[in-house]
């Protein structure tokens, strides 16, 4: 009778696991990219929510802190960084989309989820946006506050990044950003604040919303992103050089003057209002666009700025872009893109409408 039992047991015991490796078999395969910043940080102490250092913590260690993970997915993770997001290059964001497209092409990985620190999460967003031609969802993702505080929200964004990355309705979304519940799109999403969980918002609203796992759409980009896109990663080597310029009361052209003697091949107006240029900056701007330097005109507006073209200045005859609703910080990546393509003013513009 003992042998029965011991024997029925253990053919119990075979099927659970059978079971288990079945399901673990079912669960999305998703690679954890990790490049540092504050979703990797550490505080001198719990209440320490907005002093810590930056990037302390690998992936490893990172990936061990949110064990729930394993029950949504099969995830495995790849230390590309160790850094503050401040301090991304255009070398880091190469390295990165080329990192990120390679995993992309691969038949073992479901989706990538890139940690990365908030301060220019959304320019990388932006960029793998137009560069990794893939229908994999993409998701990045940071957190506000390092995961050593009180009320710390990187584990939580860490496990709905990972969530909506194993989502199939996540596919041919583009590039998205998983903050704070929310669903973004890396295209128009924004940091607004940096001492919240809330930091991150588009004046176009969330795509959709993320609640115990679970992903809620509400809307999808129209604008052209990864498969779409006319660039692509594998052919781009190097990125010119594009600066920012800041608008202000009191401005004037030293700052643009100085960018164009280091190299600069365009410039970002980061104008006051409608991309408005002061009138001691336009005889500049006119000056080095005659040198064949492209000039672009964004708006500082925190949250919703929209530059028309023709308005403020008469784009057609100085030959200028308008940079639409794009930041100036998105506009320059968007920049940089358009001129490893051309240096066409009419074509950058198609650009800005398109993207």
């Amino acid at each position: 009778m003992y042998q029965r039992l011991a024997r029925a047991w253990a053919f119990c015991v075979l099927v659970l696991a059978c079971c288990a490796v079945a399901q673990a078999r079912d669960l999305p395969q998703i690679v954890i990219v990790a490049t540092g910043g504050t979703i990797a940080g550490a505080g001198a102490s719990a209440v320490n929510s907005a002093s810590y250092q930056a990037a302390k913590v690998p992936v490893d260690k990172l990936l061990a802190s949110v064990p729930e993970i394993s029950t949504i997915a099969r995830v495995r993770g790849e230390q590309a960084f160790q850094i503050a997001s401040e301090s991304f290059t255009n070398e880091h964001l190469l390295t990165l989309a080329r990192k990120v497209a390679e995993l992309a092409a691969r038949g073992d990985v479901d989706g990538i989820v890139v940690t990365h620190g908030t301060d220019t999460l959304e320019e990388t967003a932006f960029f793998l946006n137009l560069t990794v031609h893939t229908a994999k969802p993409i998701v990045v993702v940071g957190s506000m506050r390092p995961g050593t505080a009180l009320s710390a929200d990187g584990a939580l964004n860490l496990y709905d990044a990972v969530a909506v990355a194993g989502e199939p309705t996540a596919r041919a979304k583009g590039v998205l950003v998983v903050m704070d519940d929310c669903i973004w799109s890396g295209r128009d999403v924004a940091k607004t604040i940096n001492i919240r969980t809330d930091a991150f918002q588009s004046p176009w609203g969330p795509l959709g919303m993320i609640v115990e796992g679970k992903s809620y759409w509400f809307r999808a980009p129209v604008k052209r992103h990864t498969t779409e896109s006319e660039f692509d990663i594998a052919r781009i080597v190097t990125l010119p050089r594009v600066d920012i310029g800041y608008g202000s009361g009191n401005a004037n052209g030293d700052a643009f003057k100085a960018f164009a003697a280091a190299g600069a091949k365009a410039v970002v107006n980061a104008g006051t209002g409608n991309g408005s240029v002061s009138a001691d900056v336009v005889p500049v701007l006119q000056q080095l666009t005659s040198q064949g330097v492209t000039v672009v005109r964004s708006s500082r507006v925190v949250g919703g700025g929209f530059v028309i073209r023709n308005a403020e200045q008469p784009d057609d005859k100085y030959g200028w872009v308008a940079a639409h609703d794009l930041n100036p910080q998105k506009a320059r990546i968007l920049t940089m893109l358009g001129l490893t393509v051309t240096s066409d003013p009419v074509q950058l513009q198609r650009m800005f409408w398109e993207y």
